[in-house]
């Protein structure tokens, strides 16, 4: 199982508390974003290079345990 706080975090004194990757200014919206517009993972992490390829797999991979979850229940 994933860790949540290992790789998104929220601060309301970072982008208004907006989730960012931790240790990064980077918003995970941008992620979902850049995947929506038809834009590779490659692009996104060379666009954000303070992100990790590990991370980002982890941000998606939590995303899809969090749909499983909701979808169960």
């Amino acid at each position: 199982m994933i860790i949540h706080n290992e790789i998104v975090h929220t601060d309301p004194e970072i982008l208004a508390g907006e989730p960012v990757f931790v240790g990064t200014r980077v918003p995970l919206r941008n992620l979902f974003d850049y995947l929506e517009a038809g834009d590779s993972l490659d692009v996104f992490l060379d666009s954000f290079p303070d992100v990790s390829r590990e991370q980002a797999v982890a941000a998606l991979e939590l995303a899809k345990e969090t749909m499983s979850a909701a979808s169960s229940h």
